[in-house]
C-alpha cells in the first residue's frame, strides 16, 4: 500500500501556442490506504487524472508520486497498480480462473501460489463456483467481479476503478457499491475512484475530490462538500436536486431576487451583488400566503411524487426554484402561493465573479 502525491499535475495536448490544456495544476494529497472519488461530469479531466496515475497518459507539468516514489517516468507495468475499467477488458475464451490469473503467469509467479491468490480474491468476491465458467456464461455484475479480482490477486499498492459501474443498471450498481465498500474495509489498499455519478461519490468516498474543467473545485469528505460546497458548481453539483443558486443584490437584511425583495434571517456577509445558495430540503417552515405571516412568497408550478419525498417546482419572483417536502405531507396545490421560512444556518453565499464561497 502507498500514499498518492499530485503536485501541480498539468496535462496538455499539443505543443506550443495551439497547445490544449485540459488539466490545470492538480494538487492533492492521498494517505495510504485512503479511499478517493474522482466526481464531476463528463468531459472534466477526471479519467485524464486517473490515467496520469497510471502512466497511460503523459503529464506535461508537475509531479505524481507514489510510496513517496516519483513516477512521472516509470513505465506502468513498474508502478506496482492495478486498474478495474467501465468495459471488464476480460478474455472471453478464457475461463474466469484464467482471467484472474493471467496477469500473473505473465509474471511467472508460481502456479500454487497463484492458485492460492486467486481462490482467496474468488472468496472474497464470491466467485467460488463461477471459476470454469467463460465471461459470455456471467451476468454484467459478475463479469465487474471478475474485473475486480484480477485486479485484487496482483497484491497492488493502488487499486484506480474507471468508472466500473457505468455498465451496471440501478439495482446492480448500488449492490456493487457495497461490495467495493467492503472490499476496500478488507484489503485497506490505497485507492482512486472515478465517477460522473454523485451517488457513488458521496457513498463511497472517504474523501472526494470534485474536478470541473479540468481543475480541482474542492477536496474534502462528502459531508464537508455538501455542507460546505467551496464554489457554485460544487454547490450545483453534488445534491439532488441540486442547491438553489439565486443571483441578486443584498443590502443588511433583504435580499432582492427575482424582481422581489425578501427578508434575510440574518445579514447578508457584505452588500452589493451576491449569489444565495439554499438546498431544496433545507426550509424551516412553509405555509399558505392567505394565512398570514412572513416568508418568500414561492409560486407552485409542478409537483413530483418521489414516494418517501415530493419535489415542488416554482417560482420566486422571475427565478426558479425547488422544494423538497416530506411525502406524507398534503401537497400545496398548483399555481398556489407559499411563505416560505428559513434560517442563517441553511444559507450559503457565494461571489458572482469568482463563484467561490463567501463566508460572513
Amino acid at each position: 500500500m502507498a500514499s498518492i502525491s499530485l503536485r501541480n499535475v498539468v496535462k496538455r495536448y499539443g505543443q506550443g501556442p495551439k497547445a490544449n490544456p485540459v488539466i490545470h495544476g492538480v494538487n492533492a494529497e492521498i494517505k495510504d490506504g485512503e479511499f478517493i472519488v474522482i466526481v464531476g461530469p463528463s468531459g472534466c479531466g477526471k479519467s485524464t487524472l486517473l490515467r496520469m496515475v497510471a502512466g497511460l497518459e503523459e503529464i506535461s507539468g508537475g509531479e505524481i508520486a507514489i510510496g513517496g516514489r516519483v513516477v512521472n517516468e516509470v513505465e506502468p507495468a513498474d508502478r506496482d497498480i492495478a486498474m478495474v475499467f467501465q468495459n471488464y477488458a476480460l478474455y472471453p475464451h478464457m475461463t474466469v480462473f484464467a482471467n484472474m490469473a493471467y496477469g500473473l503467469k505473465i509474471k511467472k509467479v508460481p502456479e500454487a501460489e497463484i492458485k492460492t491468490r486467486v481462490d482467496k480474491a474468488a472468496k472474497i468476491l464470491e466467485l467460488g463456483a463461477l471459476l470454469e465458467r467463460t465471461p459470455r456464461q456471467l451476468s454484467g455484475g459478475q463479469r465487474q467481479r471478475v474485473a475486480m479480482g484480477r485486479a485484487i490477486v496482483r497484491n497492488p499498492q493502488v487499486f484506480l476503478f474507471d468508472e466500473p459501474l457505468s455498465n451496471l443498471d440501478a439495482k446492480l450498481r448500488a449492490h456493487t457499491r457495497l461490495e467495493i465498500q467492503k472490499l476496500h474495509r478488507e484489503l485497506g489498499v490505497t485507492s482512486l475512484f472515478v465517477t460522473h455519478d454523485q451517488v457513488e461519490a458521496m457513498t463511497l468516498a472517504q474523501r472526494m475530490i470534485v474536478m470541473n474543467g479540468g481543475h480541482m473545485e474542492q477536496i474534502g469528505t462528502p459531508e464537508e462538500v455538501y455542507a460546505r460546497p467551496a464554489t457554485t458548481f460544487v454547490a450545483g453539483f453534488i445534491g439532488s436536486p441540486p442547491m438553489n443558486l439565486l443571483k441578486g443584490q443584498a443590502s443588511g437584511n433583504s435580499f432582492t431576487v427575482g424582481g422581489i425583495s425578501v427578508p434575510l434571517p440574518a445579514a447578508a456577509p457584505r452588500d452589493g451583488e451576491l449569489i444565495l445558495g439554499l438546498r431544496p430540503e433545507h426550509l424551516d417552515h412553509w405555509h399558505e400566503q392567505s394565512a398570514g405571516g412572513p416568508g418568500w412568497p414561492f409560486t407552485v408550478e409542478m409537483i413530483e411524487m418521489l414516494g418517501a419525498e415530493r419535489l415542488v417546482y416554482g417560482r420566486l419572483g422571475s427565478e426558479m426554484f425547488t422544494l423538497r417536502i416530506d411525502g406524507t405531507l398534503t401537497p400545496p396545490a398548483i399555481g398556489a402561493t407559499l411563505m416560505l421560512e428559513l434560517s442563517d444556518k441553511h444559507l450559503h453565499w457565494f461571489d458572482p465573479q469568482t463563484t467561490r464561497r463567501v463566508e460572513k
